[in-house]
């Protein structure tokens, strides 16, 4: 498919297709953001500082597609970039509603902090998680590496995911 190998040929280190089934929403992803993430209401991709909607509509929202892409990078920055461009493929290639979701990565410190508008909003994504999908559960389906990051060198995996049709 086009859009995973444009996705590997921008730098990901993996990119497949996913199913709307494939994709495990929980809505617990609401506690370890709001109990457990450091950046909780410090950026403006957060959806529990900015988004009228809940988890169960964020579901019900994505269960309307019917598939997509996960795209895996070394860095936030990449994953959003990547995912991004892969949305804007897929919308130029006539899928008008392909939305991706990204932690967002692209500015160095969100204008949130300082509570100024955000620079780049046609391009900020909330994450997997901050609308309800539990990342871990839907990656290792695939068989995706991911796990907790032990300590502050460990190696990590950023994903991202283009709902495309």
């Amino acid at each position: 498919m086009k859009y995973i190998q444009q996705a590997l040929d921008m730098g990901a280190r993996n990119a497949v297709r996913f199913e709307i089934g494939d994709i495990a929403f929980d809505p617990r992803v609401a506690l370890k953001c709001i109990f457990g993430c450091p950046d909780y209401g410090r950026n403006h991709t957060c959806p529990f500082q900015k988004s009228p909607l809940n988890m169960k509509e964020y579901e019900e929202i994505l269960s309307r597609y019917k598939w997509g892409i996960i795209i895996g990078c070394a860095d936030k920055a990449a994953s959003q970039r990547i995912s991004y461009e892969i949305e804007r493929a897929c919308f130029l290639d006539g899928y008008y509603f392909a939305f991706s979701l990204s932690d967002c990565g692209l500015c160095k410190e969100c204008s949130k902090i300082t509570e100024e508008p955000c620079r780049v909003p046609a391009k900020a994504r909330p994450a997997f998680h901050a609308v309800g999908i539990d990342v871990f559960k839907t990656v290792h389906k695939f068989k995706l590496p991911l796990a907790v990051a032990l300590d502050h060198n460990a190696e990590l995996n950023w994903y991202s995911a283009v709902f495309v049709e």
